[in-house]
Formats: C-alpha cells, sequence, structure tokens
C-alpha cells in the first residue's frame, strides 16, 4: 500500500499549479524528457541513429509506473537505476541499446532537477509579475494615505501606506531580478566527471562526441551549457536554493505585514473574502488572514529546507555517497512551498482591502504624539535640543495618563509661540514618502 502526497499537511501548495510541476509524475517527466535530448543531441551528432532518437522521443512518462519505480529506488539509493531498464522496455528492442548511452545516474537526474526548476520558474515569475503589478495599483493609490509608521511594534513617525506597499513592491521586482538571473545548466559529465563513455561511444561512430556533445544536449533541454561537470560542485543547486529562499522571504514580509495590519484592534486591511476562507472550526465570528498564514508558513520552512541544500555542498571525490542524495526532497520541498506562496500572494494582493479611514484613526491614537520627533526639530532652537526633548517626552507622558492631547498638554508648558496645529499634523510630516514610492513605481515601468 502507497499514500498519496496531495499535500494535506501542506496546504500553502496543495491545489496551486506548482503542485503539479513538483510530484512524482513531473519528475519522472523530467527524466523521459532527458533521456529524449540525449538521444537526439547524440543522433546530431552521428552516435545513435536518427530513427532511434525519434523512438526514444516518442515514450510517454504515463507509459511508466511511477510507484513501483519509487519502491524500486530503493535498490540503488536513486530512481535512475531503475527507470532505465523501464524506460528501455518501451522502445523498440533494436532501439533499446541506443537509451541512455554513454550516460549516468547522476546527469539524468540533475539535468531533470533543472528541467523541473525551469518549470517552476515560469510560474513563479507569472505569479510574481501579477503581484507587481497588484502592487504598483496600491502604491500609486495610496501614495499619500496617512498610516501609522511602527517601530518595535510601536507608533513611530507617519508615514503613507503607498511606501508600505511600495516597499513590499521592490521585495517582489528583486525576486523578479535573482529569478531571471538564475542560470540552470544541464549536467553532462558520466561516471567520474570525465564523459569517458560519451567519448568511446563516438569512437564506435567515428566521431567526437565528448565535450561537443554537451552543447547540443543543453540545447535540446533549453537549459544552459555547463562550462564543467557539476556532479560534485553544486553551484547551480545553492544558487537555486539562495533564490529560492529570498523570495519566499520577500513574500514572507508582505504575509506578515498584512497578518499585523489586519488585526482586529488595528483593522487598516483585510484580504480578499471568499466563501469559506478564514473560517474557525470553533469560533463562528472569525476571518482569520490564511492567505497571509499560507504564505508566511512557507517563508518559515524554506530556509530550513535551504540549510540541507548548503550544506550538501560538501561533497566528497567525484560522487559523493549521501550528499546528492539528501538534496532532492528539500529542494522539491522548496520549490513547492514558493511556488505556492507566490499564487497566494498574487490572490491576496490582487483583492486586498485597504482601510484608509481606520488607518487615520489609528494615526490620531497617540493624541500627536506621532508627530513628537517633529516637534522636537521645531523646539531645538528654542529650548535646546536635550531640553527639548525632555519637555517633549513629560508632555507626551502627562498628555498618556491624563487623556488630554499633546496640544493642550504642550501649550501649558511652552511660552514661545509655534504653529502648533500645523507641528502637530501628521499630514506635514511624511518627509519624502510620495517621491519615494514615485522612484520605485519608476522601476516597475522600466
Amino acid at each position: 500500500m502507497t499514500g498519496t502526497d496531495a499535500g494535506l499537511l501542506a496546504p500553502t501548495w496543495a491545489g496551486t499549479p506548482v503542485a503539479g510541476e513538483t510530484d512524482d509524475e513531473a519528475w519522472l517527466r523530467a527524466m523521459v524528457d532527458v533521456e529524449a535530448a540525449l538521444a537526439r543531441a547524440q543522433a546530431r551528432l552521428g552516435v545513435v541513429p536518427d530513427s532511434a532518437a525519434r523512438a526514444i522521443s516518442a515514450v510517454s512518462a504515463e507509459q511508466l509506473d511511477v510507484v513501483e519505480l519509487a519502491v524500486a529506488s530503493r535498490g540503488a539509493a536513486n530512481p535512475v537505476v531503475a527507470f532505465v531498464p523501464a524506460l528501455m522496455k518501451l522502445v523498440p528492442a533494436e532501439v533499446a541499446e541506443y537509451v541512455h548511452r554513454g550516460s549516468t545516474s547522476q546527469d539524468i537526474l540533475d539535468s531533470a532537477t533543472m528541467l523541473v526548476v525551469q518549470r517552476v520558474r515560469s510560474l513563479l515569475l507569472a505569479d510574481l509579475r501579477r503581484c507587481a503589478d497588484a502592487l504598483a495599483r496600491l502604491a500609486a493609490e495610496h501614495r499619500t494615505t496617512l498610516i501609522a509608521g511602527r517601530t518595535l511594534t510601536q507608533h513611530a513617525v507617519p508615514t503613507t501606506f503607498g511606501l508600505k506597499a511600495a516597499g513590499w513592491l521592490s521585495l517582489v521586482l528583486d525576486s523578479i531580478d535573482r529569478l531571471e538571473a538564475l542560470v540552470l545548466p544541464a549536467e553532462l559529465a558520466g561516471a567520474a566527471g570525465t564523459l569517458a563513455a560519451y567519448v568511446e561511444y563516438g569512437r564506435l561512430a567515428g566521431v567526437d562526441a565528448g565535450v561537443p556533445l554537451v552543447a547540443p544536449f543543453a540545447e535540446e533541454l533549453g537549459l544552459a551549457e555547463p562550462v564543467a561537470p557539476w556532479h560534485t560542485l553544486r553551484t547551480p543547486i545553492v544558487d537555486v536554493g539562495n533564490v529560492v529562499q529570498f523570495v519566499a522571504g520577500a513574500l514572507g514580509k508582505i504575509g506578515i505585514d498584512v497578518q499585523v495590519l489586519s488585526r482586529t484592534e488595528i483593522g487598516e486591511v483585510a484580504e480578499p473574502a471568499a466563501d469559506g476562507r478564514g473560517a474557525s472550526s470553533a469560533m463562528p465570528q472569525k476571518r482569520n488572514p490564511v492567505l497571509a498564514t499560507l504564505i508566511v508558513t512557507a517563508a518559515r520552512q524554506v530556509p530550513a529546507q535551504v540549510s540541507v541544500l548548503a550544506a550538501s555542498m560538501v561533497a566528497e571525490d567525484e560522487r559523493p555517497g549521501g550528499a546528492w542524495h539528501a538534496e532532492w526532497q528539500p529542494l522539491r520541498e522548496s520549490l513547492r512551498l514558493v511556488g505556492g506562496a507566490a499564487f497566494t500572494a498574487a490572490e491576496l494582493l490582487e483583492g486586498l482591502e485597504v482601510f484608509p479611514d481606520r488607518m487615520a484613526a489609528n494615526l490620531a491614537l497617540s493624541g500627536g504624539g506621532i508627530v513628537s520627533e517633529r516637534l522636537n526639530v521645531a523646539l531645538a532652537p528654542v529650548l535646546g535640543k536635550a531640553v527639548a526633548k525632555k519637555v517633549l517626552g513629560e508632555a507626551s507622558r502627562e498628555a498618556s495618563a491624563t487623556g488630554k492631547s499633546l496640544r493642550e498638554v504642550l501649550a501649558g508648558k511652552i511660552e514661545a509661540e509655534l504653529p502648533l496645529d500645523d507641528l502637530l499634523d501628521p499630514a506635514h510630516y511624511i518627509g519624502d514618502a510620495p517621491a519615494l514610492v514615485d522612484r520605485v513605481l519608476r522601476r516597475y515601468r522600466g
């Protein structure tokens, strides 16, 4: 009996497009694609007949039993050893000898992994661009919408919701840049990284099919051509992990901000509503920020998964026993999590509800205290910087204790004529927030 890995305990990616690009069947499809690409590349050099390459390319992964292969993979500690003879049975007998010609398990699985990553990257980029579009709209619309800036959980100085959205947008654009710059190379090295068997099969056909095979193989897969074998030089895998971790963290920052701003006592934003979304099994009144929760869940898990990829760089000899094998599941789960988070973030941001009136009400909670920094600047020439800070501290504590506004308290403490109404207006103390929004929007439009 075998179970189903449908994501029961991983709702971040369950049912999202990335699930279908990272399941066992997806990896098996990629392995079939790699074997077909190898045969076509070898046919281009004359190592195998064109007819053999066509026959191998005609095989579909659906013809293979993924559960049977998974169980059989225990025998060799990797799935390719059982996969190759199963694939050979699906081609005409006279073609079987051309399957996997000169290759080794790691060439197939590493190249298949890069194919899977490439396919997941396409999904990620599409969803992140949706996020960017939504955030650009929010940043422009709320360019001057006042909101309390918060540091160490407390009100700090006024800012704008547009600048907060622009900050989120900047993270998303950084994520897109990193994904687009990611180099995904094919792997073709042979048993110990010398291409020896590929060379030997080429000699049988009277051609040079070692290094000259690498470029057409990579081209057939649509992957980058590697300069050197990377069986134990795991830069490509760690690069993928680092970018995935960055994207997860960027989306996690957005998710956790939405969680905070949607707290009952804050109520400045809300997730888009949908039937059954945010429901509690016990409390009928609840509307939990579940989309943000799914995103934060991914951001908290991915670093741990990626740490395994970093540890696997320490790979001995020309083929490691255990380091390579340890990468597979953590890499897959990282791709699943970040893919699910990006899909979820697009839905969240496209429907995010924003409540400027609530932002204004929260901004007024300190009775003007949120602009104390500005008052300190204004009072410093009159009282001296140190005295001004002391007076403002005392005034803020008195206002808080008595329920009076900061303006009332200051009017009784300061003899100098100051435009207190202007100084205490949060709208007059947002610095260059709108200009900063514009800078990020120019980057987005560019």
